[in-house]
This record gives structure tokens, C-alpha cells and sequence, in this order.
């Protein structure tokens, strides 16, 4: 049976409570082993599939996601949309703990990880201007809306290396930039997404300030996971709502065909083993 929606939960959010006929399944990928199991279940009346990011207690670091097995293994489901909540500092004032955001953009801080399924004796290009699906962010942010959160539309999120916050200098550096929210997971997500046509958006849950702020100049875990704890509820709500509100018709937008015309190399060059380990991505393409 495929399943269309999938759902990555962050920093806090490993697990969601409305979810039933809960049945795990373990994922093979040619990437190596997913986070963890994938746990497929009803949410709003559809068929939906959720991984926590960081595995069961929160065991994976964001440098050592397997981001291409995490993404492979939503579209060997059939993910079509893939909404990702996740844990972020906020660089203004006005974006305060405890709010939601919806962002529009990237900025790019990570250093050496693997963000493509393409190599092997294949190459493509993907547009990515707009790294998050249009349609589906305002689908989030509207759920966001009526679940009465504080939330807001659009906005930069800067991904960073970690596992360390960042220092005084570069949080004021990202705000001279006119950054919004500051975060270590999402960009690859997004960029693989693309690669996969599968539509993804980002529910940003606002822990703290980042260190720029005077009041926050010394970031802390229990900070943020009290924080996180205290937003869980809402974004679970959040998500409930925009798993509801999705259309399973046919897409209208690009995210659908994103590899239709980015594929560079001939069919005939491609390699056989990786023409089968990519057949999930490519195979409407290339056989």
C-alpha cells in the first residue's frame, strides 16, 4: 500500500500520540540504515508515515543523519508530502520562544555532508531557489493558525554544522544578514525531498533566542527541551491539522516533476546497479 504523507519529527518530537494502527517497519536502503524505524498509522483519517530524526532517545547527532536513507526510505513508501517539525534558535527579537514558524528559505552552514542521491556514473541538477514546497508550507502554516499558535510565514532558516551552538560572533553575524531562525538538520532534508519529487516544509518550533540576545547568551539543553516539551502539544495539533487538511489528488506544483528536465546524463551511461539502486528516484525516467 503506498502512503503519501510522511512526517520527521525533531528535537522532542519523537513520537506522535494521535497516531493509531501503529505498526513499525524496518527499511533496507542502498544508502545504509535509517534513523530508525518508520512507523506507519492513521492520523486525520489518512494513511500516514512518521521517523524520529534522531532515532529512539535521541541517539543521532545531526552530522551523523543518514539523510539519504532517512529520504530514500519515505519514498520507497510512496511520500508524496513530508511535513519535518524541528527544534530552532530564533535570530530576532520579534520571533520569540515557544512561536512557530513556516520558512521559505535557505542558508547554508553545514560543512562536507552528502545532500544528493546523484553520483555513481549519474549526475543532475535540480532547481532548488525555492527550497520548500509553496502549497504544502501554507497548508502547515494555516493548520498552525487555526491549532491558535503564534506562528509566522516565511523567513530564512541559516542550517548549521553543531553539535555546538553557535559563538557570539556568528549569531550576530547571521542577524546582520537579516537571518531569521537558526538551525543543524533541515537543509539536507529539503535538497534530498527535491531530488526524490517529494514536496516537504518545515514547522520551525522556536526554543530560544540563540546566544545574540542578552538574555540568551548562554544557550542550554534544558533550555530548549523545556521549551520543546512545552510546544509539543501544539505542534503535534499542527500537524494533525495539516495532515487533515492535505489534498491526496495529483500535485500542481513543480516539487511533482522536479527531476523532469535535471537529469544530465544519458540513460545509456548510466551505470546498471545504479540504475537499480536509484529505481525509487529515477525510475519514471530512466529504466
Amino acid at each position: 500500500m503506498s502512503i503519501r504523507i510522511g512526517i520527521i519529527g525533531g528535537s522532542g518530537l519523537y513520537d506522535m500520540a494521535e497516531l493509531t494502527d501503529r505498526k513499525e517497519v524496518t527499511v533496507e536502503t542502498p544508502f545504509g540504515v535509517p534513523s530508525g524505524p518508520y512507523v506507519t498509522g492513521k492520523l486525520s483519517g489518512k494513511d500516514v508515515v512518521f521517523l524520529a530524526r534522531h532515532g529512539k532517545g535521541h541517539k543521532i547527532q545531526p552530522s551523523d543523519l543518514n539523510f539519504r536513507a532517512n529520504i530514500y526510505g519515505f519514498k520507497t513508501f510512496g511520500v508524496e508530502q513530508l511535513l519535518s517539525a524541528s527544534a530552532v534558535g530564533s535570530l530576532k527579537e520579534e520571533y520569540a520562544p515557544l512561536d512557530l514558524l513556516i520558512p521559505d528559505q535557505f542558508f547554508d552552514r553545514t560543512k562536507g555532508r552528502i545532500s544528493t542521491f546523484f553520483g555513481n556514473g549519474i549526475v543532475a541538477h535540480v532547481g532548488f531557489a525555492h527550497p520548500f514546497c509553496h502549497d504544502l508550507s501554507h497548508i502547515a502554516y494555516d493548520s498552525a493558525v487555526a491549532a491558535g499558535a503564534k506562528v509566522h510565514q516565511g523567513g530564512t532558516y541559516v542550517c548549521m554544522e553543531g553539535p555546538q551552538f553557535s559563538t557570539r560572533a556568528e549569531s550576530m553575524l547571521y542577524r546582520s544578514w537579516g537571518m531569521d531562525i537558526i538551525g543543524m538538520t533541515n537543509l539536507q532534508e529539503a535538497k534530498l525531498a527535491r531530488e526524490a519529487e517529494i514536496c516537504y516544509a518545515t514547522i520551525a518550533l522556536i526554543t530560544d533566542y540563540d546566544c545574540w540576545h542578552p538574555d540568551h547568551d548562554s544557550v542550554t539543553v534544558e533550555l530548549i527541551i523545556a521549551n520543546l516539551t512545552q510546544n509539543a502539544r501544539t505542534a503535534q495539533k499542527v500537524i494533525a491539522g495539516a495532515v487533515g487538511a492535505l489534498s491526496l489528488e495529483q500535485r500542481t506544483c513543480s516539487c511533482a516533476n522536479a527531476l523532469a528536465t535535471a537529469i544530465v546524463t544519458h540513460a545509456d551511461a548510466v551505470p546498471e546497479q545504479t540504475k537499480k539502486d536509484l529505481a525509487p528516484i529515477i525510475g519514471k525516467y530512466i529504466k
